[in-house]
């Protein structure tokens, strides 16, 4: 074995917790515990089938050497009669078995969605960081249904086959020894070429799985980002790097197929030159007079009965490895240990009043790349707080410990001085309203994304809460106003629409604690302003971090913290800050100073009419720069 194959299957036991392929499997099993009378039934019946699957040849037996050699009209239709009974009765228990087997993989399968979707969900964001949602996706599908048919009918049939390959082994031994060794000197070599075509199969199949997730990931990121994709006229370099991801698939699946297209011929081979010899020595004796026809009939239909279980296991085994491959991707996904743990002893947060501290704290992702160092901070209830600095500086880093989406590296997060490590994640969370910069819309009503946090909300509070944030009127021009479906993440609404929306689902809410990642980067000036007056109402009493790149979100800030390489360089307040902090002056200068100008020319436009205001652009814009300049800028 090469030092490559060596250290890739100690990096897959290294993932599962060091499990071999046995105990995957027998891992995979024990998911048919809560369905075991559905398994032990159709076990049961395979019993039953089998017994009367040995009963066959012997009927068969005894049409030919009483019914056609004596020519006893009498017992031979007796005997077809009995066969077509038997075969009747394997019918109808086959359905039973196939349909309690099948309806207990499916619950396997239901079980094992449901627990990965649960896992996933409670995952923290660190986990979703580096995880790409494609092979996620795969893994729900593609993995669980290899694990279901595992479960189901591959186990069946490897049982099945293994208790017909020892019961008709004993009884063409007990019929006729010579030629039931015979016919078992073929065995050892089909088990042999079932065991080389497993080994050769499981790495094929392997990349195959790894194939799949691959492509999933891709065309799922491409039709997300199909507007961008359009958008830079990238249609054809996409259509070729996915041709190339698909004859990556095509090459393995074309490697799978040649490995069968060997496989199964030879076994076909094999289990025919055997049979031809029972046939051969099988003759010789009856024309001896060592054995009746009768005898040689039932032995060949034996031998089919024989060489059958081994196909099926040259077929199974590698469907055994490919579910071993697929549960250790499955439980990679179950095993994963979140990085924010819910404390045993934690504590439901009390109706909390919005004081949020920050003590000593810093963070670093994945434990690596430091983003925030020593920051120090004290919000009382009701305090506005916004954030400012240049890109990676750590401002969304500080709100997404206050919910904690990301647990601190070192120091303490607090509410209401409870360590938010020490209360229960869902009443922390649910006394927050959060309004992210990417805004996430579901494919749902309107109605249905404004009532997300609150689904039990009544219909007067959703239509309140989308007056506070501008957006009743947009949503009553829609087709079926709030009963009108978005597209998927919002697509069919602008990027402002989207973000009213986003801020009702908030507002709804009722939170405490309420935090606006940069909420108003998508809406013009004039919306700005009536969700700015819808705010500063709603505001009153909420403790609220802003990300801000507006000037009105900063000007109405009780507290501005200046962020910069992950350290609150300056705080205070707007008038204090252009004073004393030499980083934020520039920001103001660059990203601020230009929208005080602007709303100035659109406030002196709109009141042009006023005799005291000049009437050319250009008297306008001195009169702008003088009052921009009177403000002490």
């Amino acid at each position: 074995m090469t030092s490559t194959r060596v250290a890739r299957r100690a990096a897959a036991r290294e993932t599962t917790g060091g499990m071999t392929d046995p105990q995957i499997l027998w891992r995979c099993y024990s998911y048919l515990r809560p369905h075991w009378r559905l398994t032990l039934g159709g076990y049961v019946l395979l019993f039953v089938i089998n017994g009367a699957s040995l009963l066959n040849p012997q009927l068969i037996r005894g049409i030919v050497d009483r019914g056609v050699e004596n020519k006893d009209l009498q017992y031979l239709s007796w005997m077809v009669l009995a066969l077509v009974g038997l075969t009747v009765v394997q019918g109808v228990l086959g359905y039973f078995q196939g349909k309690w087997i099948e309806q207990a993989s499916q619950n396997v399968a239901y079980d094992l969605r449901n627990q990965i979707y649960k896992k996933v969900s409670s995952l923290s964001f660190s986990y979703h960081d580096r995880t790409e949602a494609g092979q996620l996706l795969a893994r729900v599908m593609h993995d669980v249904d290899r694990l279901r048919f595992l479960d189901g009918r591959a186990s069946m049939r490897l049982i099945e086959g293994a208790v017909m390959f020892v019961s008709t082994v004993i009884v063409v031994t007990y019929m006729n020894p010579k030629l039931a060794v015979l016919a078992l000197l073929s065995m050892p070599i089909l088990t042999l070429q079932a065991y080389y075509y497993s080994k050769r199969m499981r790495p094929v199949w392997m990349s195959l799985r790894d194939k799949i997730s691959t492509m999933t990931s891709w065309v799922e990121q491409n039709l997300r980002g199909a507007r961008v994709v359009k958008g830079f006229a990238q249609e054809s370099a996409e259509i070729r790097r996915f041709a190339d991801q698909n004859e990556d698939w095509l090459q393995v699946s074309v490697d799978s197929a040649r490995v069968r297209a060997i496989n199964d011929p030879l076994v076909v081979l094999i289990t025919n030159i055997s049979t031809i010899f029972i046939i051969w020595y099988g003759g010789r004796l009856v024309i001896q007079g060592g054995l009746t026809l009768g005898e040689l009939v039932a032995f060949t239909s034996y031998m089919s009965q024989l060489a059958g279980p081994v196909r099926t296991l040259g077929r199974l085994i590698p469907m055994l490895t490919e579910a071993s491959a697929s549960g250790q991707r499955i439980f990679e996904i179950l095993d994963t240990e979140s990085e924010v743990k819910e404390s045993p002893n934690a504590v439901v947060l009390p109706a909390a009043e919005g004081r949020v501290r920050f003590q000593d704290v810093s963070f670093a992702y994945f434990g690596r790349k430091t983003v925030l160092e020593d920051v120090n901070l004290e919000v009382a209830p009701g305090d506005v707080v916004a954030l400012l600095g240049t890109t990676g500086s750590g401002k969304s880093t500080i709100i997404n410990l206050i919910p904690r989406f990301y647990d601190v590296t070192r120091g303490v997060v607090t509410v209401d001085g409870y360590d938010v490590r020490d209360v229960t994640l869902s009443s922390l969370r649910d006394q927050i309203g959060i309004v992210l910069q990417e805004t996430t819309l579901f494919a749902a009503s309107v109605r249905e994304n404004i009532a997300f946090g609150r689904p039990e909300a009544t219909e007067d509070e959703i239509v309140a809460a989308a007056k506070a944030a501008q957006a009743h009127d947009f949503i009553l021009e829609m087709p079926q106003g709030y009963r009108t479906r978005v597209g998927e993440r919002g697509s069919t609404l602008s990027g402002g629409q989207k973000q009213r929306i986003a801020i009702a689902r908030a507002l709804l809410k009722d939170p405490r604690i309420l935090i606006l990642d940069d909420a108003m980067s998508s809406v013009d000036t004039e919306t700005e302003q009536l969700i700015q007056k819808a705010l500063e109402r709603l505001m009153e009493g909420r403790t609220s971090f802003v990300i801000a790149q507006r000037l009105s979100t900063v000007r109405m800030a009780d507290q501005i913290l200046v962020l910069d390489k992950g350290r609150i360089v300056a705080r205070g307040t707007h008038e204090e800050l252009l004073q004393t902090s030499g980083l934020y002056a520039d920001i103001y200068e660059r990203q601020l100073r230009p929208q005080e100008v602007k709303e100035l020319m659109e406030r002196a436009l709109r009141s042009g009419a006023s005799e005291n205001m000049p009437t050319s652009v250009t008297g306008i814009k001195i009169a702008v720069a003088g009052a921009v300049a009177g403000t002490g800028a």
